[in-house]
């Protein structure tokens, strides 16, 4: 993003518990986010996330007003409906990662991306930790599917940092 003309100013790379739930964690995006605006002025914020950060800033999104602050959510292969994968791990945030969790079952009931903020997925078709693939994709998003990439090789791969910087410019 940078090499593309955004400002250190513009960008923020934020780390979290990956144990804990997911509903902690976006109290946490919510607390970011906040700090961002005011510390900016902008009005609202991009959310870029990857894998279980999906999950998080979509509950923020929808249960914690996060609409209102953001602009265009992007996640590059978030478990949306759940990965079998999560079945092989026991914290919190695994638990609630697991196809049919009560979980993603409320945070997919009715409209999977509400509000007037965008919604972007980015799945591959050989994502070794997201099964099925077709996890991520949500109703009312726009869901792009970029070919055969690994879940980490998602972060740096050349064909998808494209589609993300078009999608949030």
């Amino acid at each position: 993003f940078s090499s593309e003309g955004w400002t250190a100013e513009e960008l923020n790379n934020w780390s979290y518990n990956t144990s804990q739930s997911n509903v902690t964690t976006a109290r946490e995006v919510s607390t970011k986010v906040a700090e961002i605006l005011r510390r900016t002025g902008a009005e609202k914020v991009d959310l870029v996330t990857h894998s279980m950060g999906g999950l998080s800033t979509r509950y923020y999104l929808k249960n914690l007003s996060g609409t209102a602050s953001v602009d265009d959510w992007v996640s590059l292969g978030g478990p949306n409906h759940g990965t079998s994968t999560a079945n092989f791990c026991f914290s919190t945030a695994c638990s609630e990662m697991r196809i049919g969790s009560s979980f993603l079952t409320a945070l997919n009931e009715g409209d999977e991306t509400p509000g007037t903020t965008n919604y972007g997925t980015f799945w591959s078709s050989c994502d070794e930790i997201i099964n099925p693939d077709e996890s991520v994709l949500l109703s009312g998003a726009t869901n792009t599917g970029i070919g055969c990439v690994g879940h980490i090789a998602m972060l740096s791969d050349s064909r998808v940092f494209p589609g993300v910087r078009d999608f949030v410019r």
